[in-house]
């Protein structure tokens, strides 16, 4: 045998060797990403999801009817879900979720009084301010460990429907890490003694169909006798700002424009993120029952 011939023999040796070497990794790369997949299912599935006909209370202000397509889970869950989303808990919030999309919403009922809706809403400037709030928002994000959202543009400029009494908006949220994009809408539902807050989580390839879906959804929304808008009478509480002010988050923006961000934490304000491959697997394979 040739020194020549040996010495291909051995290159192709390597090669083969190299090639098997890297099959595996390959191979428990995959296994490790499915274990990941697996548990982050399991955890989702471990959730106290409510079944149709049940009935949340959203901070005795309002209820929402879980069904066939929506379901509902609780403060204490709603922290575990959005933290395996890579997002800080929010207190007193409450998740609505659609078992047949591929979206989710955050909801927290504000006790700030009766808004005013006689505003006129300037959405360049309101841009302006939220991208300065997103900024130092980022700043406690970073520390803090959780995932940097960069604010980029309005995926909805703000609209206010006053037949329903909800003030809209959506933003397009980059996620630092991965540059993944991430739509996040607004929703603030006018009540007698405050508002609901509600943070509709989506793909921006998707957000006019889901947020469509959405509204459905808030079908099963209702504030309980005595809280809805038409309710107010004269001597009620009346919140000391108005629609322009919601868009930048009510009592916070006025804390915010006093350098209380950092005491509010980051959750107040802040966009939210969601590991969507995880989610839409579980949505689509255990529906939540």
């Amino acid at each position: 045998m040739t020194n020549r011939y040996h010495a291909a023999l051995t290159r192709l040796a390597l090669g083969g060797a190299l090639a098997l070497a890297v099959g595996s990794l390959s191979l428990a790369h995959a296994q490790d990403k499915d274990s990941t997949e697996s548990e982050f299912e399991r955890k989702m599935a471990a959730l106290a999801w409510y079944k149709p006909g049940q009935i949340g209370d959203i901070a005795g202000k309002a209820t929402f009817a879980a069904s066939e397509k929506y379901t509902f889970l609780n403060p204490g869950d709603t922290d575990t879900f959005l933290q395996l989303n890579g997002n800080p808990p929010r207190q007193d919030s409450y998740t609505v979720a659609g078992t047949q999309a591929d979206w989710f919403a955050i909801l927290h009922f504000a006790p700030e009084g009766y808004v005013k809706d006689d505003e006129t809403i300037d959405a360049d400037a309101l841009l302006k301010q939220l991208k300065e709030n997103n900024r130092r928002e980022s700043e406690e994000r970073r520390k803090q460990g959780y995932p940097v959202l960069t604010l980029t543009s309005w995926a909805i400029p703000p609209r206010y429907d006053a037949q329903n009494r909800r003030l809209e908006w959506g933003t397009l949220l980059r996620d630092e890490s991965t540059q993944q994009m991430h739509a996040n809408v607004s929703t603030k539902v006018l009540g007698r003694s405050g508002y609901t807050n509600v943070v509709l989580v989506t793909s921006p390839e998707t957000v006019e169909r889901d947020l469509a879906d959405f509204k459905t959804a808030l079908g099963g929304f209702n504030y309980v006798s005595g809280e809805k808008y038409s309710d107010w009478k004269q001597g009620d509480k009346v919140a000391a700002y108005g629609l322009g002010a919601l868009v930048l988050g009510g009592a916070a923006a006025v804390a915010t424009s006093k350098g209380g961000l950092k005491a509010l934490g980051i959750a107040v304000l802040g966009g939210l993120a969601a590991l969507w491959a995880g989610i839409k697997r579980f949505l689509r394979r255990g529906k939540p029952s």
